[in-house]
């Protein structure tokens, strides 16, 4: 990109330095003189092609960084709804000192491959605290296990029924779910009424919006610390993850 940019003056220069009058307007060039700066520059290109190559690379390098920096800014401008939220569930222990926040859908097969490394590191982790952001967008059904979950809260059962339909598999639907919330010790009747709560809608609700704040595209998707992962990690990744978080 540098040598790109050092051609372009360069050509400049010279067109500007061999035309008549030149030292009493540097700032304009006639056609005839971008006409030649344009014949420099692609015949240097098509000399030396990477640096084609090297500027795009530049380019995206640069796009990434201010990506970055916009999901920093929006994960520190909303960090008190992404940890502290009292009706997002929580798993692990509740004074940890580093907060996993994953928004996941109970239908998506790579939340369910998120399962055991979440549950695997709460168990190597006494100080993780794990924040669970319902975020249904796979369907109808997504929905009702939404908040047939976060209702099952009331009843002290969340870490049952969530484990549980993180484990079923092929596609849910109410009669499934409702069977699953049974053999989980759930009151159904209860459930269902709780399922409508005010506070299971506004959750619903505030979720959506944060994932839409975050500009996030699918599930899973984690928010450790300052950093944010789009799609399923490995578990090496969630533990280098939680590590940089502890450290700052």
């Amino acid at each position: 990109m540098r040598r790109l940019m050092a051609l372009v003056l360069f050509a400049a220069t010279l067109t500007a330095a061999a035309a008549p009058g030149h030292a009493q307007d540097k700032r304009s060039f006639t056609p005839q003189q971008q006409q030649e700066i344009e014949r420099i520059v692609r015949d240097y290109l098509k000399t030396h092609p990477e640096v084609i190559i090297e500027a795009a690379k530049a380019l995206e390098a640069k796009e990434q960084e201010a990506q970055q920096q916009r999901v920093k800014a929006a994960i520190d401008a909303n960090r008190d709804k992404l940890i502290n939220d009292p009706d997002s569930p929580v798993m692990g222990n509740p004074k940890g000192d580093v907060t996993v926040v994953e928004f996941f859908d109970y239908q998506c097969p790579y939340c369910k491959k998120m399962t055991a490394p979440l549950n695997d590191a709460m168990a190597k982790d006494g100080k993780l605290r794990v924040v669970f952001k319902e975020w249904p967008v796979l369907g109808p059904e997504s929905l009702i296990a939404a908040k047939a979950s976060l209702a099952s809260q009331k009843q002290g059962k969340y870490k049952e029924f969530h484990n549980a339909l993180m484990d079923t598999k092929g596609r849910l639907n109410e009669t499934v779910i409702m069977s699953i919330a049974e053999k989980s010790g759930l009151d159904i009747k209860r459930l269902k009424k709780d399922m409508d709560a005010p506070d299971v809608q506004d959750e619903l609700k505030q979720n959506q919006a944060l994932a839409a704040t975050l500009q996030l595209e699918g599930t899973p998707a984690f928010v450790i610390g300052s950093q944010m992962a789009p799609g399923a990690i490995s578990a090496d990744t969630l533990k280098d993850m939680i590590d940089a978080a502890r450290k700052n």
